[in-house]
């Protein structure tokens, strides 16, 4: 995928508690009619998660995590053989599972490797592409109390040494997501949403994964389901500071987002 313009990765999530409910599609018939209606409004790729990752979840097992996976990725491959696929999981054994038996395209790791030592070897020797997202704590406690000295820089040096440990493993392909919600006070976030292009200096494609999330509706006094404008103005400044995918709940908006963004620049 050509990440020197904007793209749009349409989010699936095949959960039953998912922090927006209507992101949730935990059967495959649904999760299908969502990634077609997905890629009729422009989705360059479709990120499948099975384990939901908002403030204060539980983790799930491993088997678990790959019996609600399996059936969506399957009806998706078989319909869209040709489909860019990426995989919202933290453990090395269901990215290996989930790319050897469904070809997947990228893996999308919230915890950067932190949660499972196995993930980067695996992902070296699979040699598909790596988004590595910063968080503080896990989803059950990051939010608790986020502490930090200089958010931006102490990012900053989290993905340095993250991107020279996997560079030294022979993996290059690899975007970064500073991980708005996971482990941030709402000042946190907008300290990273407004210092964002100062993650440009890492010479790495940029995702950003703020669509509905409490940093938009707590700051608007609103709930998750009316935070679509909100969102779209948060893209919009995301995109004018260098983001090179917009991990998003509604794609018809962020793809009208970047094509206004592109007329302008």
């Amino acid at each position: 995928m050509d990440l020197s313009k904007p793209r749009v990765m349409g989010i699936l999530n095949v959960t039953p508690d998912s922090f927006y409910e209507g992101s949730r599609v935990p059967e495959a018939s649904l999760a299908l009619e969502r990634a077609r209606e997905m890629i009729r409004q422009g989705a360059h790729i479709l990120d499948v998660g099975a384990v939901s990752s908002r403030p204060g979840a539980t983790g799930i097992s491993e088997s678990e995590e790959l019996e609600r996976l399996s059936p969506v990725l399957e009806a998706l491959r078989n319909e869209f053989p040709d489909l860019p696929i990426s995989v919202d999981t933290w453990r090395a054994g269901v990215a290996r599972s989930v790319n050897e038996r469904f070809g997947i395209q990228m893996i999308n790791d919230i915890s950067a490797g932190s949660l499972d030592p196995e993930m980067y070897p695996t992902m070296a020797r699979m040699g598909i592409p790596y988004i590595i997202m910063h968080m503080q704590g896990t989803p059950e406690n990051m939010q608790e109390k986020p502490e930090y000295e200089n958010v931006v820089d102490e990012l900053l040096q989290f993905f340095a040494e993250k991107v020279y440990k996997l560079r030294l493993l022979g993996l290059n392909d690899i975007v970064i997501d500073p991980g708005f919600g996971f482990g941030k006070t709402l000042e946190q976030n907008y300290e990273l949403l407004g210092q964002f292009d100062a993650f440009r200096m890492l010479e790495l494609p940029l995702m950003a994964g703020i669509s509905r999330k409490s940093m938009i509706y707590k700051l608007l006094d609103s709930e998750p389901d009316a935070a679509l404008i909100g969102t779209t103005a948060a893209h919009m400044a995301l995109l004018l500071k260098g983001a090179n995918l917009l991990r998003v709940h509604d794609v018809q908006a962020a793809v009208e987002t970047i094509k206004i963004f592109q007329q302008i620049y």
